[in-house]
């Protein structure tokens, strides 16, 4: 079975975040880095906690998805960061880019007319399928983008528009 032409289209832009909510790039743009560590009150988790998470999260379900000598991470020690913020402006930049390049990996593996969505990984043991895994990105970082803006707006970074 093959993969209708609309359901990846779908997919796609789920991941791409193009209608509902905001983007990664709305919730990451503009942010001046002496607030990257901060913790809000009432929350969990500072605006780099979030966005490494949100980095290291993607990147294992992609390589999930492309990997037949994927080995699992550990949860939860390998997908938060140690600190509550990063070492450098660099830091964030690199995660920002390697977030961003990887969203554009799965978009295309989404995108691909050789890879039925619908189909089980085949390297996979336990069913899951590549439609199930994109999805789950889509979710997730959907998550935790509202999770940034939240803590941009208790950090009064973040203005409705």
């Amino acid at each position: 079975m093959s993969t209708p032409p609309a359901l990846r289209s779908h997919v796609a832009n789920l991941l791409r975040w193009r209608k509902a909510h905001a983007t990664f790039d709305d919730a990451v743009e503009g942010i001046p880095s002496d607030y990257y560590g901060t913790v809000p009150d009432g929350h969990p988790h500072s605006l780099w906690q979030l966005l490494e998470h949100m980095r290291r999260a993607q990147r294992d379900v992609l390589d999930y998805c492309r990997e037949p000598d994927y080995t699992e991470l550990d949860w939860p020690d390998d997908f938060w960061p140690d600190t509550k913020a990063p070492d450098s402006q660099m830091e964030w930049a690199d995660s920002v880019i390697a977030f961003r390049r990887d969203l554009n990996a799965m978009v295309t593996l989404v995108e691909n007319p050789d890879v039925d969505l619908l189909a089980e990984i085949p390297h996979a043991s336990d069913g899951h399928t590549f439609l199930r895994e994109a999805l789950l990105v889509a979710d997730h970082n959907a998550y935790h983008v509202g999770q940034m803006i939240s803590v941009r707006r208790s950090l009064g970074l973040w203005e409705e528009g």
